[in-house]
């Protein structure tokens, strides 16, 4: 019951501080807001591409030939591209030199001639990379026609059907944080790790008030005390940590997945390790230097850890240090299960939060008996 007690006692205590509170919960959200709006393009693999005009000049007296054409032309109209028929005296090398059309295809029985204009690199290599397909996939069906022609009938219908034109494969999940989605993670991480800050004043504000003396003289042992006071701070912050949770799911719709039990355990045992790790930094230095060795500690934590950018643009060398950083534990366990349902690296990030806690709570408990009072 006196665990208890002290418990509720340090969470009052919390309470009653209610700017440190109000900043704790709001800081994140509004880092969310600027950096989640003001870094969207970094976040972003794709670009619309628009205004592919192909001229086409289809001279191919081949009936299967000009049937595949005429269903390839129907399915890239899906995709945004125009292909209009050359009109008769037309030259259409110039046409596309004088930037009237994308690119300039010839269409006849020995093959595909293909002009691209060098104003639009871009445009031209997707219209090639398209004629390409049709041009290997018509060819496979010619070659298919000597052996099984019903095969080589299929082949040439997936020729020209929507959505058959390019297949690409990639190592790449389709499903990938936005800039919101990104934010929304790294800031709830790193807010977590301020706990750090609150706790290394723990053991050290009862000493500036002058409560510890009767702390000592009370009939409450020092485990107990020690015990209240960490489950005490671990619960507050974990309820700073849940509200930037929730709120960022709700008001900003971030993706925090579906796995939300693992979620908040890689969030919570973030916590216990921050408020450990105040506690043992409160013990090994002295009065006022714990308090900026934490400062410090967590600016760097949190920018070698991903807080303020992604890891991905880090050379390799940073990418070894950001190793260092519990933030890199948190964000990667999180990123993983929630993207990738990779439930061994939240696990993993679980694991690596209890073990380093584990050890900051033993250094304190060793400090903590070496000493007459707390």
């Amino acid at each position: 019951m006196n665990v208890l007690h002290i418990a509720l006692h340090e969470i009052k205590l919390s309470l009653r501080d209610k700017r440190t509170f109000i900043f704790m919960m709001a800081f994140p959200v509004v880092l969310m807001l600027i950096l989640g709006t003001a870094l969207t393009n970094a976040f972003t693999s794709g670009a619309t591409v628009e205004g592919l005009n192909l001229l086409v000049r289809n001279t191919a007296s081949d009936a299967r030939l000009t049937a595949a054409w005429s269903g390839f032309e129907q399915a890239i109209a899906k995709e945004g591209v125009v292909a209009k028929p050359i009109e008769e005296g037309m030259d259409g090398r110039e046409a596309v030199q004088e930037d009237l059309y994308t690119a300039y295809a010839e269409i006849g029985d020995d093959g595909i001639r293909f002009y691209g204009s060098s104003k639009h690199t871009i445009e031209s290599n997707i219209l090639q990379g398209m004629l390409t397909t049709f041009a290997d996939r018509y060819n496979l069906a010619a070659a298919a026609i000597k052996a099984a022609p019903s095969d080589a009938e299929a082949i040439l219908g997936s020729a020209g059907a929507a959505g058959g034109i390019v297949r690409e494969t990639t190592l790449d999940p389709d499903r990938k944080p936005n800039s919101v989605d990104y934010y929304a993670v790294v800031m709830t991480t790193m807010i977590g790790l301020y706990a750090c800050m609150s706790a290394s004043y723990l053991i050290r504000g009862e000493r500036k008030r002058n409560t510890m003396t009767r702390l000592s003289a009370s009939p409450v042992s020092k485990g107990e005390i020690f015990m209240g006071k960490v489950i005490g701070s671990s619960f507050i912050n974990s309820m700073c940590v849940i509200v930037v949770f929730l709120f960022s799911k709700l008001a900003f719709q971030a993706d925090w997945g579906d796995h939300y039990g693992i979620v908040l355990l890689i969030l919570v045992t973030e916590v216990l390790l921050a408020v450990s790790l105040g506690l043992g930094v409160s013990y090994l230095f002295k009065e006022n230097s714990a308090g900026a060795v934490m400062n410090v500690f967590v600016q760097i934590a949190s920018f070698i850890g991903g807080a303020y950018f992604p890891l991905e643009v880090m050379g390799t060398s940073m990418r070894v240090v950001s190793e260092l950083s519990p933030l890199r534990w948190a964000n990667r366990g999180l990123m993983n299960v929630i993207y990738f349902d990779d439930w061994g690296a939240a696990w993993g990030a679980v694991g690596l939060n209890l073990a380093f806690a584990a050890a900051f709570l033993a250094v304190s408990v060793i400090s903590m008996r070496r000493r007459e009072a707390l």
